[in-house]
């Protein structure tokens, strides 16, 4: 999509929120007892393995404690960070350069120069720090400082877009002794971590040298509490600023004098997988008839509280330039059962289907904790029984042969999320959407790609989920943006809380 349009559409999502977070009240104390609102407490759903962005800390470039060369703005279009420019590229988009900002200095006191921008590539592309990034960035053969105060990428092949990795945090090249060693978490981002209480929370204090200038609030701390019902609970009791609901829950908190509901498009898709070694979820047909059988719109009335979108494919449709609208099923609970008859899966006695002495019955698990997949889940098991396909759901990770609940899809470009998720089954579709630099043949090739997913799905999509967030009404500054999958404290509504002033 072309950033005009892309803004365009987040112009008209902002409009749609205005009422919504215009509203005003009178500040209330805060959950750490501030009132004049410089200490804001926040609860997430999950916790980060390491505070590193080696190890996927703030891959949306919205980290907090780190700067990327480039940062993610509120229309998702990238601006200068580290950079004082955006990058170049060369006529066959294999060679990108960069300018960087001088005078910027790590939370250490060390100054920040190209030779950190190659010390963090560097260490990301070697095996030996093991990092979960490392596939991704995998089309970058050398980071180079070919003069003052630039670098430059050289790359294996055009990667269209390059520009969206490039929001990476940048570390100190100090900080990298070597493969096994920790990292401290310094960077140059506006704020640095003062406190982590490993499976509790963390605390971040204001970088009070920030080169933007130091945040307003001056302390953050980011509670990690998995379960919806708990942290429904804490903002209840008061203890929290803000934080990320399940729509039903959020939707109880429409009267609430001191928060407001934040709603969020997002880019996340929840889906329920289709495991190859069962050999009911590995049948084509059996997979084909479940995305007939699936009622989406019941799914987003009822589950998401209105707070989804249907779609049938696993690109998302806030990604209009790359979203095919024919590419859909419908709840077609006539053909579901047609096309099991046709593929030898007969109703049995007891209303099970029945093939070669196979039951038509599989178990699909869902994350503890969170009340979405729960209700995700038994909608989906209900819709299968509806055409003779017995689900038993279960909370917790899944065994050998189960399926599974799983959430992907990226705001920013449909191959951050598609690729590693679909390569193996649409390698010609992902591979020309990924190298093409043309925006009409990416577009082109995506689409295909939706188009051959319908012919024969791997998967079962269920909804594009948006996510709902509270927050109390403290805090000027919040802007609306496109959530991904995460709902953190380094994305989602949170993303510019740096930037927020108390009332």
């Amino acid at each position: 999509m072309s950033r005009r349009r892309l803004s365009l559409r987040c112009a008209l999502l902002f409009a749609a929120l205005a009422p919504v977070v215009g509203c005003t009240a009178s500040p209330t104390p805060t959950a750490a007892g501030s009132t004049d609102s410089t200490a804001l407490v926040l609860a997430v759903p999950n916790e980060p393995a390491d505070v590193n962005p080696l190890a996927g800390y703030g891959t949306d470039g919205a980290a907090k404690v780190y700067d990327g060369l480039l940062e993610h703005q509120a229309d998702l279009s990238v601006r200068p960070a580290l950079a004082t420019d955006l990058p170049t590229s060369s006529p066959d988009g294999k060679t990108w350069t960069i300018p960087l900002r001088s005078g910027v200095k790590f939370t250490d006191g060390t100054t920040f120069d190209a030779q950190d921008v190659i010390a963090t590539y560097s260490a990301l592309l070697n095996p030996a720090y093991n990092s979960p990034l490392r596939s991704r960035y995998s089309m970058i053969t050398a980071v180079t400082a070919p003069g003052t105060g630039l670098v430059k990428f050289e790359l294996s092949q055009p990667y269209a877009p390059f520009p969206e990795l490039l929001v990476l945090g940048i570390l100190p090249s100090e900080a990298l002794t070597g493969p096994g060693q920790p990292v401290k978490p310094v960077g140059t981002g506006p704020y640095q971590l003062e406190e982590w209480k490993h499976g509790e929370s963390m605390t971040l204090r204001a970088n009070t040298s920030y080169f933007e200038g130091a945040p307003a609030i001056a302390r953050v701390t980011v509670q990690f509490v998995p379960d919806d019902d708990a942290r429904a609970k804490l903002i209840k009791d008061s203890k929290l600023d803000g934080a990320p609901l399940a729509p039903a829950q959020a939707k109880t908190f429409e009267k609430a004098d001191a928060f407001t509901i934040l709603p969020q498009r997002s880019a996340a898709i929840r889906a329920i997988t289709m495991p190859s070694d069962n050999p009911v979820t590995a049948d084509p047909t059996i997979r084909l008839a479940l995305n007939y059988a699936v009622n989406r719109k019941g799914m987003i009335d009822g589950p998401l509280a209105g707070r989804g979108i249907e779609t049938s494919t696993p690109v998302s449709p806030v990604l209009a330039e790359f979203y095919e609208p024919t590419a859909k099923f419908s709840h077609d609970v006539p053909t579901a059962k047609s096309l099991l008859d046709g593929g030898g899966w007969p109703a049995g006695a007891n209303g099970v289907r029945m093939k070669a002495g196979v039951a038509s019955a599989f178990t699909v698990a869902y994350p503890i904790g969170d009340t979405v997949a729960r209700d995700l889940t038994t909608a989906f098991a209900a819709d299968a029984d509806a055409v003779g396909i017995r689900v038993q759901t279960k909370a917790g990770a899944p065994g050998p042969g189960e399926a599974a609940v799983i959430q992907f899809g990226d705001p920013f470009d449909p191959d951050l999320s598609l690729y590693p998720l679909l390569h193996t089954a649409f390698p010609t579709e992902l591979d020309a959407g990924r190298s093409t630099t043309d925006p009409a043949q990416r577009a082109v090739a995506y689409r295909k790609l939706q188009r051959s997913y319908i012919e024969g799905p791997n998967m079962v999509v269920l909804a594009g989920v948006d996510h709902t967030y509270l927050l109390r009404r403290n805090w000027t500054g919040y802007q609306p943006i496109v959530d991904t999958t995460s709902e953190d404290a380094t994305w989602g509504a949170f993303w510019n809380l740096e930037t927020w002033k108390p009332r």
